[in-house]
């Protein structure tokens, strides 16, 4: 397989032990993720060759969430070093009845404040066969969108497959320029996208056409209509139960024929934290390694429902264990 690219913030995540509230823990425990470098240390984890392009201030914490994606798997060597701080959340676990929450710590990260021409994406790119980004990466600021967009480019001009999960986050965008319009030129240059018909309405304003049998279809014709580059559209349904019960399904439709998995019961969940990266990356594992989009979809599924198993917000997990979740093995039996 050749390498797949992500390109995103990392940022460091400080979360009570267990399911302890912010203002009973003694503690916080020191992890790292992003919602693009997620999907490439999950690849890492399923044998793909993974690279992932950020920016860390040059310090011991820059280098120590590098180190952490290194002994992943994972290519760090884009990485640029530059900026004063890493950018921060706060995770509190919730359970039952009681939600999980974050607060984010994000503003002015070495990320944020990023040169766009600072990274050589024909060399970055050279070797790879495929980008993915999130629609976070250009809300973060002005600079990271044009530099998402630098990368989209190099990618079509080298034939690679693009990817995205739209993502929209609306209080992210406070540079002064709209999700709408700059989300609407940089998926034009997408072959793969994950969007929800909520997203769908807040970037796109596409809605679901009066009548339609299956709204996210009648979404999805609309998208890959707006944007003819767009070969496949895919997208979780979540049913939450309580903070610690879901159940998760995946749909497609590539213009012609439409897929969904079965449900995945999600009891108990342990952290839910990168369960769309999880999604994502399991999802371009299967469309690299099966021959059929129903067998990528019920990978990139049943890669979710084991994430909710994990701790931390990247899904460590192996091909094996995945492919046994979707042969239906979901007891969680004692192995010895």
């Amino acid at each position: 397989m050749k390498q797949v690219v992500t390109f995103g913030e990392i940022m460091m995540r400080l979360a009570p032990p267990l399911n302890y509230r912010f203002a009973q823990t003694p503690s916080l425990e020191i992890t790292y993720g992003g919602g693009d470098a997620n999907v490439g240390a999950s690849l890492a984890g399923f044998g793909v060759p993974a690279a992932h392009v950020t920016c860390f201030p040059n310090n011991d914490l820059g280098q120590a969430a590098a180190q952490h994606f290194r002994a992943l798997g994972v290519n760090m060597e884009a990485t640029v070093f530059q900026g004063d701080r890493l950018g921060l959340y706060f995770l509190e676990v919730g359970a039952g009845m009681r939600s999980s929450k974050v607060v984010y710590d994000r503003a002015n990260s070495a990320f944020a404040h990023l040169e766009a021409g600072a990274f050589d994406w024909d060399e970055i790119l050279k070797s790879a066969g495929w980008l993915h980004w999130t629609g976070i990466t250009p809300a973060i600021s002005a600079s990271a969108a044009e530099a998402t967009r630098q990368a989209i480019a190099a990618a079509r001009r080298l034939g690679l497959t693009v990817s995205a999960d739209v993502n929209y986050r609306r209080n992210l965008w406070q540079y002064g320029q709209t999700a709408q319009a700059v989300m609407s030129e940089l998926v034009e240059g997408c072959d793969v996208v994950v969007c929800s018909e909520n997203d769908a309405d807040d970037l796109f304003g596409i809605r679901p056409l009066p009548g339609t049998d299956s709204k996210f279809v009648s979404v999805a014709q609309q998208v890959m209509q707006r944007f003819p580059q767009i070969k496949q559209v895919v997208t979780t349904r979540r049913k939450t139960h309580s903070a610690s019960h879901n159940g998760l399904k995946g749909l497609f439709y590539d213009g012609t024929q439409f897929l969904e998995t079965i449900t995945y019961d999600l009891n108990p969940i342990v952290d839910r934290i990168g369960g769309g990266d999880a999604f994502m990356a399991g999802f371009i594992y299967g469309s690299l390694a099966y021959d059929s989009p129903q067998q990528a979809l019920t990978f990139g599924v049943a890669a979710s429902a084991l994430k909710h198993t994990i701790h931390g917000d990247i899904n460590r997990v192996t091909v094996a264990e995945v492919e046994d979740i979707m042969r239906g093995n979901t007891s969680g039996r004692l192995l010895r």
